[in-house]
């Protein structure tokens, strides 16, 4: 004779053990932030003797004048180590305060282990969580949703986020529609506990039906069996991106803000991915954001350094404006996959 019982329960007579589970800080806030730029300066001049352009039209066209490039014998773990370390210090930590490390790059040139393993092991903080995000230019802020949701949820209490590229080294230089865009930099932040909320809920997503606009022409496998195909530089579609950026992104960077339960006029600050002078220009204008907002425009000295750029561009402005500490920034990350992600943050 059998018992009929509830899916779900434990027979009867029976008692089931109770999983334990962790509490987590309610509420969760950017602690501190950190960044390396390299010491190479580029200038728009030096990209031009290799494409057929000028200082003028890359200016124009990008809002760029110069940019940063690592030096041949400087890795993503250098650079990422640096930029974290300054995060550490300035949240009053030390590395074995340090419970989790997330970092975001696309131009680590090892499949494993992770960079985050390397540069987590540098700073100290072993035994920590190490893992890397491949989301482009989105990455650094999939990674401060990340480390946000682990501290709220109980796994984690201080999550180092890094965002770093050496986008030189996958830059044909002869490439004329990406040659004069892209950087090399480091950018960190402490995600720790808050008293109060601090990070509001991202909105992120992505749309992989538009995965050629930005890729690798080549995989590993071609590049490893084809003599053909070459080394697998970073190509990109710029006029499609451009307009996706303008018009698609302008209303994720809405959401986040509604999501946040705020207003534009609420904003002390606003920091978009690096990509494009104009399309930060266009994106400001399609929000409407008050003359009181200060827009992040690390993108004219330090080019668009993909995963890295929404943290660099933080600390620059942080720097620039030290007025704008405590106050809400909207950040956003767009890029490749194509990915994206948007939060309302109190900056450090």
């Amino acid at each position: 004779m059998t018992t009929a019982e509830t899916p779900g329960e434990a027979p009867r007579g029976t008692s089931r053990p109770t999983i334990s589970v962790a509490e987590g800080s309610r509420f969760s806030r950017i602690l501190s932030v950190g960044s390396y730029r390299p010491e190479r300066v580029v200038t728009n001049e030096e990209i031009c003797q290799f494409i057929d352009s000028s200082d003028e039209w890359i200016r124009s066209r990008s809002g760029i004048s110069t940019r940063r490039f690592a030096a041949a014998d400087e890795s993503i773990a250098d650079m990422a180590e640096i930029a974290g370390r300054v995060a550490i210090e300035r949240a009053g930590l030390l590395g074995a305060d340090i419970d989790a490390v997330i970092l975001a790059s696309i131009t680590y040139p090892f499949q494993t282990p992770s960079a985050a393993a390397v540069v987590a092991d540098r700073l100290g903080t072993t035994p920590a969580a190490a893992f890397d995000v491949s989301a482009a230019c989105a990455g650094f802020c999939y990674g401060v949703s990340l480390a946000s949701d682990m501290i709220r949820g109980g796994s984690a209490r201080n999550v180092l986020v890094i965002g770093v590229e050496k986008n030189s080294d996958f830059i044909n230089p002869a490439d004329r529609s990406a040659a004069f865009l892209f950087a090399d930099g480091a950018g960190a932040v402490v995600v720790g506990p808050s008293d109060r909320p601090s990070i509001a809920p991202t909105v992120w997503g992505s749309d992989g039906s538009a995965w050629e606009l930005i890729r690798s022409q080549n995989s590993w496998i071609e590049y490893r069996d084809d003599p053909e195909a070459g080394w697998p530089y970073m190509i990109m579609e710029g006029q499609s991106v451009f307009r996706w950026a303008v018009w698609q992104m302008s209303p994720v960077a809405a959401k986040a803000i509604d999501a946040a339960g705020i207003s534009p006029a609420d904003l002390t600050a606003f920091i978009p991915h690096q990509a494009n002078g104009r399309i930060i220009d266009a994106m400001a204008k399609q929000l409407k954001l008050p003359g009181t907002v200060t827009i992040a425009r690390d993108i004219t000295d330090s080019g668009n350094t993909s995963a890295a750029s929404v943290p660099l561009a933080m600390d620059r402005l942080l720097t620039d404006h030290p007025e704008a500490s405590g106050g809400l920034a909207l950040l956003i990350g767009f890029g490749a996959g194509l990915a994206y992600a948007a939060q309302v943050v109190e900056l450090p």
